[in-house]
């Protein structure tokens, strides 16, 4: 069966959050137990949140591991031990430290945030969705929490709820390139193919090296049935994964043999045993010979 996440090399909750590396080892969060350990400077909260901001995580993992070893109190110092770790992956440990701090007023709504987004992303959407709700009910302009919400809606296919969501979320973050290549992956489920297009076009005009929102524009243009140009230009290290999306919009279109051209010249582009394109020649031949129906190609995950 066709996995439709792992065919469109889409990344929708990495597209939640910006903020994912490999990185080092993450930074560590257990503060200080003294109750007289003195409170951190605006300063070096700032600092740590410019580093996170500009995705320089090991600055971010330095400086917050040097407040804590001083003996730093404050609150935020969890929090933004929780948005690096949520940045590196570590999303079990980043959900532990934002419901340490979720009761706190001051900082509530971005700890709801990063937990509704942590538990995004660890696949707890159910969980995920009154977090973020919370959240932007706390903070409007919260757009994280937006972002990740007009996901969850998409999954759900409660597409006015999505792109509601996508309305707030570019409206507090000012255009992210991030928001619009989610809400153009929303507008590409609806069949909204020029306006997902719009979207993708956008993204890299802000983010040229946004290769999520790449793409995804080439399977928006595929998906109008423009094979050959969604697949020029690609470079022999993603010609395969190329081709492969190109085939898998020519399966959806219906146009078969097309399909089946593309994922051929995927495997053969791959070099290597491809086991995605494979999958999708042999649902290609399903469809040839009436032994699958488009819907379950489609509603497979």
């Amino acid at each position: 069966m066709v996995q439709w996440k792992t065919v469109t090399i889409v990344l929708i909750l990495t597209a939640n959050v910006a903020l994912i590396s490999a990185g080092p080892a993450q930074a560590g969060w257990f503060g200080s137990s003294s109750e007289t350990a003195p409170s951190i400077d605006d300063t070096v909260i700032n600092q740590i949140q410019q580093a996170l901001t500009d995705e320089r995580y090991i600055d971010a993992g330095t400086l917050l591991d040097r407040a804590l070893i001083l003996g730093k109190s404050d609150p935020r110092l969890e929090l933004l031990a929780g948005e690096l770790n949520l940045a590196r992956g570590h999303y079990d440990v980043a959900l532990t430290s934002f419901k340490r701090i979720d009761a706190q007023p001051e900082i509530r709504a971005k700890a709801l945030e990063g937990e509704g987004v942590a538990l995004s992303l660890l696949g707890r959407g159910d969980e995920a969705l009154p977090a973020l709700e919370s959240a932007v009910a706390a903070d409007p302009g919260a757009w994280h929490a937006w972002n990740a919400l007009g996901v969850l809606y998409d999954r759900r296919h409660e597409w006015p709820k999505a792109d509601a969501a996508y309305e707030h979320a570019m409206s507090a973050s000012g255009g992210s390139p991030l928001v619009l290549n989610n809400r153009g992956f929303s507008r590409l489920s609806q069949s909204r193919l020029d306006d997902a297009a719009s979207d993708f076009v956008s993204a890299l005009q802000k983010k040229p090296d946004f290769s999520s929102a790449r793409n995804n524009l080439r399977l928006a243009i595929a998906m109008k049935g423009d094979y050959a140009r969604a697949t020029e230009g690609a470079t022999s290290a993603d010609r395969a994964s190329v081709l492969n999306n190109a085939g898998f919009a020519a399966m959806a279109r219906g146009d078969y043999s097309q399909a089946e051209a593309l994922f051929g010249q995927a495997i053969q582009a791959k070099g290597e045993y491809y086991s995605v394109a494979a999958a999708n020649l042999e649902s290609v031949h399903g469809l040839e010979t009436g032994g699958l129906t488009t819907a379950e190609i489609n509603g497979a995950h």
